[in-house]
């Protein structure tokens, strides 16, 4: 089993700027092996390059700028280079199912934020000697780095990372271990049903509130983003100090909202894992959910268009990713994989117009957002609770059917 650690690291002076130098030479190598693959498609009969034809080229590379490339390790260049040919698999990939994906793009220094080290000891040494609440990490090039241990790392270290986020640094350990014990079983089965009003509803009736940190954080946002709006472009340029207290300020704001989700669904995920032995959710398509509206041609007059509730649209879009239903279920399915309990994605098609009394279906039995009142046989509840107890059964019954 593969468990990843994130801690914090206190970098001195010193190593925070060459650990800047890092990510700012990784991420030159990253653009000029794109450069290189967009020039050769271009203008060579679009020839395709190849991850290992750029990774026999680091040798030459490093040896004709030893400043820049030569002080790194040389498995996490390779390393970037891996991850400029994941891009464009992806990209291609997205092509041949139909897809409209974007071609992979260039990187500017403040959006290359991660170096990686895909083997502990080569190019990286984490010190699992414990000193502490103090640990350090060693980076080729930088060297031995404060790391804030809040936690104890199980297992064989496999692989290293490094990350920026905004001023802090930290260190990104991924420990091969082996499975931990399952929790005692209870005996308990549940069903939810995620929503925007109720972030999560069980099948027995429990309602667990939406926080909404986005939308509580929203003004604060506006008025950090106001500030850092006024600067003009060619004071933004000279990145003066004012500037970056005010980008630093909007960075702060969005990583709390980003800390207060993670932790809202780390402790709601744990007590559905602690509680219950089988856990069934909707397979939600979130990415097809918060889709922007198609703009609506007005065929009457060229040029304009029709509404298309495209402000609506992007307010139910907001609160969908302020939900973070997709991080929640990502931690959900972790953490029952940790605990030996099962986690079934069912199909979320009617689950809240299909009566549970009497499995009528139809349009008609939700009158309103809460409120669920079968037409034929008369059962009323929370339309919410009607999904996630639908939910449930339909997630049983795909569990029997692995089963048999």
């Amino acid at each position: 089993m593969i468990r990843a650690y994130k801690f914090l690291m206190r970098p001195t002076v010193g190593q925070a700027a060459s650990l800047g130098e890092m990510l700012r030479d990784h991420c030159g190598l990253y653009n000029g092996a794109l450069q290189e693959r967009r020039d050769a498609y271009r203008h060579a009969s679009k020839t395709s390059i190849k991850y290992g034809q750029q990774s026999a080229q680091l040798k030459d590379i490093r040896a004709y700028d030893p400043e820049r490339q030569g002080r790194w390790s040389f498995s996490s260049q390779q390393a970037t280079l891996r991850r400029l040919d994941k891009a464009f698999a992806a990209f291609f990939r997205r092509i041949k199912s139909g897809e409209t994906p974007g071609y992979p793009r260039f990187r500017g220094v403040n959006w290359f934020d991660t170096v990686d080290f895909p083997k502990d000891g080569d190019g990286c040494r984490w010190d699992a000697t414990p000193h502490g609440p103090v640990t350090r990490v060693r980076f080729q090039g930088v060297g031995h780095v404060k790391v804030n241990q809040h936690r104890r790392v199980v297992g064989k270290v496999k692989t290293v990372s490094v990350k920026r986020e905004g001023k802090r640094w930290y260190v990104i350990l991924t420990a091969e271990q082996p499975p931990p014990e399952p929790l005692p079983a209870t005996g308990s089965v549940v069903g939810i049903d995620m929503g925007i009003a109720s972030f999560l509803t069980t099948s027995n009736g429990e309602h667990t509130p939406n926080p909404r940190h986005a939308r509580k954080a929203a003004a604060k946002l506006e008025t950090a983003q106001q500030a850092l709006a006024k600067f003009p472009r060619r004071r933004r340029d000279k990145r003066t100090a004012t500037h970056q207290r005010a980008v630093q300020k909007v960075a702060d704001l969005h990583r709390k909202v980003r800390r207060q989700r993670l932790d809202h669904a780390h402790k709601i995920a744990h007590g559905l894992v602690r509680d219950h032995d089988f856990i069934a959710h909707e397979d939600l398509k979130i990415r097809n959910m918060s889709r922007t509206v198609a703009p609506k041609p007005d065929p009457d007059q060229p040029g304009s268009f029709l509404p298309n509730g495209a402000t609506a649209k992007t307010g139910l879009n907001r609160s969908i990713a302020d939900a973070g239903w997709g991080v929640f279920l990502t931690i959900l399915a972790a953490k029952a994989e940790s605990a030996g309990r099962e986690v079934i994605a069912v199909d979320p098609h009617n689950t809240s117009r299909r009566c549970p009394e009497c499995g009528h279906t139809t349009q008609e039995n939700r009158p309103t957002q809460e409120k669920f009142l079968c037409v034929s046989c008369g059962h009323h509840a929370h339309a919410d609770t009607v999904g996630a107890l639908n939910v449930l059964r339909a997630g049983l019954v795909r569990r029997n059917a692995n089963l048999a």
